[in-house]
């Protein structure tokens, strides 16, 4: 199983992610989880809006059936897991 991080400028787009999702299922890889970055010091520039996150999401539903579709999340600081990225969809 997969897990990887947006990055901005790197792999911020709906097409990217779906080309990675569908190139790690070729290599039978799931693509698990989607990280938002961690608020760090000196990685500010490859941060992108958790707005920005959920759209590559969404189209990522559209485009691909659900098992190739990762979950969205974040590491809160104190919790004891990945605190997941909610989407609101209408």
């Amino acid at each position: 199983m997969n897990q990887a991080v947006t990055l901005k400028d790197v792999n911020d787009s709906s097409s990217a992610q779906i080309a990675l999702s569908e190139a790690l299922f070729d290599a039978d890889i799931l693509h698990y989880y989607l990280y938002l970055l961690d608020k760090v010091a000196g990685a500010n520039h490859f941060d992108i809006e958790e707005k920005q996150a959920r759209k590559i999401m969404a189209d990522m539903l559209i485009a691909l059936p659900g098992f190739l579709v990762p979950k969205l999340v974040r590491e809160i600081g104190g919790q004891q897991s990945k605190t997941p990225i909610v989407l609101k969809l209408i």
